[in-house]
């Protein structure tokens, strides 16, 4: 078998190297690196042509990465949501990848091949957020090339070892490849693993929108409190009546001078509300003790029919720019 597939890299190694990163910069995990090493090292030795593994590889990534950019432009931060939902970690997934757009603007682009979960949401946000499509083909295709020569280079480098280690993987035959696979489904298995932990962590009481609506009508006036970045609520400017803004980071901080034993209510729109729930937990570490998350965040507040805000569209438009003046 495992002889089999490297016969296959041999005869038709462009479209499988076109094909593992189409498949991979597209959110499937199936890393494309290891195919980009061995397809360096045949390159080195003559199987391969190096120009040809270089393109099909930038094609492939430059395909993949334009179709999540037309969604981003399409279907704005509805489209990142869907990404997180199914990722292996959603607690991270938009909100790292906001955090690292605010600070790095249309040039994350050129960083996101190399920082996992990162590689498939940067599209669809700078997309979302407007970037000129030009400017995304010049940003995308630098950093793919970038990306992608590393690994054909490394391949390229140690052309001799990686020789011999398919030999010793062929002459293995199927154990080697079921080897592959096993070490495959552990990867997938850890990060399963990892976020169930994560949410196991952040399980606390949330309360239903119905029973917000209900405090508000009655007179609570409990404090609502957005924790979404920057980025989201220029992405999505709808946000619940008289919700303070604040940074996930900076909290402790927003709600300094506000009364221990005011009733908090947090929201975010990430998956299993876990932004505000790691806010929660930051504030009830300090001493907040009527604290908790929205369940099913905007999102589910917006559905029910209750009444929403948008930001002034001025400043929208203000930060939108001020987030793409460097690009």
């Amino acid at each position: 078998m495992a002889h089999d597939i490297i016969l296959l890299i041999a005869q038709y190694g462009l479209l499988l190297v076109f094909v593992n990163v189409l498949i991979e910069q597209a959110g499937v995990p199936v890393p494309a690196v290891p195919t980009l090493i061995v397809a360096g090292a045949m390159a080195a030795s003559g199987k391969l042509p190096l120009a040809g593994v270089v393109l099909a590889a930038l094609l492939a990534s430059l395909l993949s990465d334009l179709l999540w950019y037309w969604a981003g432009r399409r279907f704005g931060n509805g489209v990142m949501r869907t990404i997180c939902r199914i990722s292996l970690s959603p607690d991270s997934c938009v909100k790292q990848s906001e955090l690292r757009f605010q600070r790095w603007r249309g040039r994350v682009l050129l960083i996101a091949k190399f920082v996992p979960g990162l590689s498939t949401v940067a599209p669809p946000l700078v997309g979302a957020m407007g970037l000129r499509l030009p400017t995304f083909v010049l940003l995308d295709g630098l950093g793919s090339l970038l990306w992608a020569g590393v690994a054909i280079g490394l391949g390229y480098c140690l052309a001799t070892q990686i020789d011999r280690l398919l030999a010793a993987f062929a002459s293995a035959g199927t154990l080697a490849f079921e080897l592959l696979l096993l070490l495959l489904a552990l990867y997938i298995l850890a990060k399963w693993w990892q976020r169930r932990r994560l949410l196991a962590a952040l399980r606390m009481a949330r309360i239903t929108v119905d029973e917000l609506n209900q405090a508000i009508a009655q007179g609570q006036s409990p404090l609502i409190v957005d924790v979404r970045s920057e980025a989201a609520r220029l992405l999505d400017t709808r946000i619940i009546p008289g919700a303070l803004l604040a940074d996930l980071n900076g909290i402790d901080r927003t709600v300094d001078g506000i009364s221990p034993d005011r009733e908090l209510v947090i929201y975010c729109t990430c998956p299993n509300e876990v932004s505000a729930a790691k806010a929660a937990k930051l504030l009830m570490a300090v001493g907040y003790h009527r604290v908790r998350p929205l369940l099913g965040g905007l999102d589910a507040w917006d559905a029910a029919g209750y009444a929403v805000e948008r930001l002034p569209p001025a400043t929208a438009a203000d930060g939108l720019q001020a987030v793409l003046a460097k690009d």
